[in-house]
């Protein structure tokens, strides 16, 4: 049975989806961002890359956090090669928003696993 706090976090984390849908439907600008070169290379890699094919296996959370990041990663790929400038240094990309905010929880999902 869940206590009372778990119940409140879990209302609270379903409000904050509906946040995400008004977010979602908003016509948001573009953001523009300035990547590393070596890790623009391999979110390009990523979207170039095969798809694996067949079906889902079944599939656990951190499972199914793993391919939801995977994907996100090649829809940077798919922008880099789409808009990117590549300079020396790096490539400046304009990005949805939406994809900032998964790279930036696929952040704190690594954080949280470095002991």
């Amino acid at each position: 049975m869940d206590s009372e706090r778990q119940r409140l976090l879990r209302t609270e984390a379903r409000t904050l989806g509906e946040v995400g849908a008004v977010l979602r439907a908003a016509n948001l600008p573009l953001i523009t961002v300035e990547l590393p070169r070596e890790l623009a290379d391999r979110a390009a890699a990523a979207w170039e890359r095969d798809d694996l094919g067949g079906r889902l296996e079944p599939e656990n959370h951190a499972q199914r956090a793993d391919r939801h990041h995977a994907g996100t990663l090649a829809l940077i790929g798919l922008a880099i090669a789409d808009r990117g400038q590549f300079h020396a240094d790096g490539v400046t990309v304009s990005l949805h928003p939406e994809l900032l905010g998964v790279a930036m929880d696929a952040a704190d999902a690594l954080l949280s696993t470095v002991d």
